[in-house]
């Protein structure tokens, strides 16, 4: 099937502009201009110029709409959508052992499921395309992601002491989702050790050797909170930057989720080994852990990627309201403006998020050759009126309202703000049907 998208303003790597040549994947800063999209199978056959023998089975009216590359969310936890509002003003322990804990361990594979189909709605809807997930329950993000049509990377988490049985057991799983997957190239996996505090300095060496014999990569929550630094620091003397390092994590291609509490002497580590760091500004903020040095990361050279962590401690997955915070915190926290700007922030939430998973020549840009993962704006909207400067437009005033259509792979996977692909209607009734069973629902208005 192929598909056209005429006339369209679209946000594009500057050297898309004089290159038509498939595969040229150079794209350090965007230009939005006038242009037609074409898309055969699930690639983007041609930018500006129609390909031999295209024929467009459908074709989209480009006049008053944006194309934009999908956004990238590189941490999040989709099954905890179901858990949004219900754990909130608490600090991070409490919030992680006291609350969140135990609704985890009520949970069935059918509820994952179900979170995952809500989180998939909430991402498509404000226009994200790929997700980085840490999960528990096998099987069920994977079933979600494979009906949806939406792409992901999925890490089984991973806790453990030593070789200790639970540890092993949950490697296994890691192992047998990723091969149950293979017919679906959407999906890609990593290995997902939970973090310093789940997971110790053995177990990391295990799952670093195991990385590197399954040539896997790691997603792994550092340096998030200072209880976690002052723990980390009292069992083995070293920051959790520093023992990751030591034990091997980052020895293979690894993604740090958060890198809140961080020196320069982490940030060297990270930097020399080529880390990808993941902030998550609403998520730390929530959780009064304070903001991760992006402006610091970034003159380093350090790729930084973004995400919203899950919805138990967001309590969004909207990527543009990321956006704006991440375009935001760091001018008020350094005191000055030009710290980040709108052209870095959107580079971070898509093609610096493709680099992070090791997708950058399969999306996270609109370019010939690439898969066509394409979110579709309406600018006939009050946040982008009027069309001053598209790109910070995105960064400062978008609100993910205003996406209409999503191209996922080549495929309409929502088209008028309606999804195509999974029963809207249904994932509220079910995802209601969880909290009320599990007593977890509070509606905060009298009966």
């Amino acid at each position: 099937m192929g598909i056209l998208l005429h006339n369209i303003l679209a946000v594009l790597p500057q050297e898309q502009e004089s290159s038509h040549a498939a595969g040229r994947f150079s794209n350090e800063k965007n230009t939005v201009k006038e242009t037609d999209i074409y898309i055969e199978g699930s690639r983007i056959a041609a930018i500006g110029h129609k390909p031999e023998n295209f024929s467009a089975d459908k074709i989209i009216d480009g006049k008053d709409k944006l194309a934009i590359p999908g956004l990238i969310n590189c941490h999040t936890h989709s099954y905890m959508s179901f858990m949004r509002n219900v754990a909130d003003d608490l600090s991070f322990m409490d919030w992680l052992f006291g609350r969140i804990d135990p609704i985890e361990q009520k949970m069935t594979d059918e509820d994952t499921y179900w979170g995952a189909c809500l989180a998939i709605v909430e991402m498509m809807k404000s226009g994200t395309t790929c997700f980085n997930d840490m999960q528990m329950n096998i099987h069920q993000t994977t079933r979600a992601v494979k009906e949806s049509g939406m792409r992901a990377v999925i890490c089984r988490g991973l806790v453990g002491n030593g070789n200790d049985e639970g540890g092993q057991e949950r490697l296994r799983q890691a192992y047998e989702e990723r091969d149950a997957a293979k017919d679906c190239d959407r999906l890609t996996f990593m290995l997902g050790p939970h973090a310093p505090y789940t997971c110790d300095d053995a177990y990391m060496r295990i799952v670093s050797e195991e990385a590197k014999k399954s040539r896997m990569g790691i997603h792994v929550h550092l340096s998030e909170s200072e209880s976690e630094i002052q723990q980390i620091k009292e069992k083995y003397g070293l920051s959790p930057i520093e023992m990751a390092d030591q034990n091997g994590l980052v020895d293979v291609p690894a993604i740090a989720a958060h890198c809140v509490q961080i020196t320069d002497s982490d940030m060297d580590i990270l930097k020399r080994r080529g880390v990808s760091v993941v902030t998550n500004p609403a998520s730390n903020m929530k959780l009064g852990n304070g903001f991760a040095p992006v402006p610091e990361m970034l003159e380093k050279g350090i790729n930084v990627c973004l995400g919203t962590d899950g919805a138990a401690s967001n309590n969004s997955l909207n990527m543009f309201h990321e956006l704006n915070l991440l375009a935001l915190i760091h001018k008020g926290v350094n005191k000055t403006p030009q710290c980040i700007s709108a052209e870095e922030t959107f580079r971070i939430a898509t093609i610096n998020g493709a680099r992070a998973l090791g997708l950058e020549s399969e999306t996270g840009s609109l370019e010939e050759g690439k898969k066509a993962d394409i979110a579709i704006l309406n600018l006939n909207t009050p946040s982008l009126t009027p069309r001053n400067n598209l790109i910070a437009g995105l960064s400062y005033s978008a609100n993910g309202s205003e996406v209409e259509t999503v191209i996922i792979d080549g495929k309409i996977t929502m088209e008028d703000r309606k999804i195509l692909t999974l029963d809207e209607e249904l994932v509220y009734q079910k995802v209601n049907e969880i909290i009320a069973r599990m007593g977890i629902s509070f509606s905060g208005v009298d009966q």
